[in-house]
Formats: structure tokens, sequence, C-alpha cells
């Protein structure tokens, strides 16, 4: 009866060793299979990131060149659904022009800038809904912002620790009062507008008085995905940024947003 107990028990122990190599076994191939699956599972992509079309000239192209190319794209955009579009102004424009110069169009946004002679002032994007409430409401916003930038200068040059580090401060603070005030005053300062509408609409808003150029961008599908700098008014021979002469600080040649 003790053999028959003994050998039992050395078939349960046997039994037991087998279950827990099974068990292991089993896990193992799991983790396997688990680790496989994560090694050539395809992540989501988003498309999107690092794909920020860039509507209007480039930096060297001519302007004639430029606005050959864009006139040709225009021609040959097929009809069928709108699309936006870069719309830049032979001139600078104050607020109360705007609504006449793009009636019937749906406008998302305004670009402007304050043209002082000689000075590289900021490209501002403005998002609109309402042209004639919107741009002016944006403007005084700008201003505000540059009254408090022209302080912010004026306090750093009284102690900043050179006479070269004072210039620079002291003109940077002229150029944003003088900003400043220009906006205030609802300047002539706006040059070009994102507007969305059905190509032969595009081709019928190039022709009007005011226009300079429309320059169509159907690859853009969200605006918040999208950077427009538009031909300035002045520029007819190379594009390039705004001559500066001043002492201060050079801007960004790119558009800063601003609600």
């Amino acid at each position: 009866m003790r053999a028959v107990l003994l050998r039992l028990g050395r078939g349960a122990r046997r039994l037991s060793r087998s279950w827990t190599a099974l068990i292991t076994l089993v896990l193992v191939v799991a983790l396997v299979v688990v680790a496989y699956r994560a090694g050539t599972r395809t992540a989501p992509v988003d498309d999107t990131v690092g794909n920020v079309p860039r509507v209007g000239p480039a930096d060297g192209q001519a302007v004639d060149a430029y606005r050959t190319a864009v006139s040709a794209e225009l021609a040959a955009l097929p009809a069928g659904q709108p699309v936006w579009a870069l719309v830049a102004l032979s001139a600078y424009q104050r607020p109360g022009a705007l609504p006449a110069l793009l009636d019937g169009y749906a406008v998302s946004r305004v670009v402007a800038r304050v043209p002082l002679p000689g000075v590289q002032t900021q490209l501002v994007t403005l998002v609109v809904d309402r042209l004639a409430v919107d741009v002016p409401a944006g403007m005084n916003r700008i201003a505000s912002d540059k009254e408090r930038a022209a302080a912010d200068a004026a306090t750093a040059a009284k102690s900043a620790p050179s006479a070269d580090l004072t210039a620079v401060y002291t003109a940077a603070a002229d150029v944003q009062r003088r900003e400043a005030v220009a906006y205030r005053q609802l300047c002539a300062c706006v040059y070009a507008a994102v507007v969305r509408a059905a190509p032969d609409r595009l081709r019928a808003l190039a022709q009007r008085p005011g226009i300079r150029v429309v320059d169509p961008a159907p690859e853009v599908s969200r605006l918040d995905r999208a950077t427009f700098v538009p031909l300035l008014p002045e520029q007819s021979g190379t594009v390039g940024p705004p001559s500066d002469n001043s002492a201060g600080p050079s801007t960004t040649p790119s558009p800063t947003a601003a609600g």
C-alpha cells in the first residue's frame, strides 16, 4: 500500500510539473505573439503634421514671373467646388474700403502692415467674419498690443547696459508707437485677403479694379494648416522683405496671426 501511495505521489508531482511547464509555455507564446504584433502593427499617421502649404510668392522670385504663373493657374482651374485663394491688393486700404472692394465674397482673413518708409514693420493676419466690424476691432487690439510693446521697450532702454542696446530699444519703442498710432487711426494698412469661392468667381474677382493678383490654393483644406504670405503693393521687381533702415531689431516677414 505504501508503495502505491509513493507511486501516486510521484505521479502527482510529475503532473504538477507538466501543468506548470504547459502554463509557462502558453504565457511565453502569448508574450511572443503580443510583441510581434506590437512590432509589426502600423501606427496611425497624421499626414497633416509637417505638411503646411505656403501660399504666395517665394523670396527671390521675380514679381512678374509670379503673377504670370498665378494667372495661368487660375485660368486652368477646373470648375467645381469652392477653393481658398490669396488676394493681393494693388494698394494698402483702410478698413472702410474693404466691403466694397470684396463685395460678394466670403473673406476669412485679411493681412495688414503699417507701411512706414524704410521700416520692416510686422505683418499681421486678422481673422474676420464681418469685414466692416472685425477689421476695425482687430486694428484696435493690435494698437493696444503695440502700445504695451512700446512701453516695454522704453523701459528696457532705460536699464540697457550699453549705449548700443539703448539705441536699439529706443528705436524699437519708436516703431511700436508709430504702428500703434496708425492702427488706432484705422490706417490704410490692409493689403491682402484670404477668400473662398468657386473658380469662376475667383477669375471674376481677379478682374476687379484694386485687385492685383488672385493666387488660388486648391491644396489648402484647412486655414489653420496653411501659411499665407502675400505680395506687397510696393513690390515690383524681386520678392523680398520690406527695406529696413531702422536701428531696431528686424521683424519677421511672415504674417503673425491676431484674433
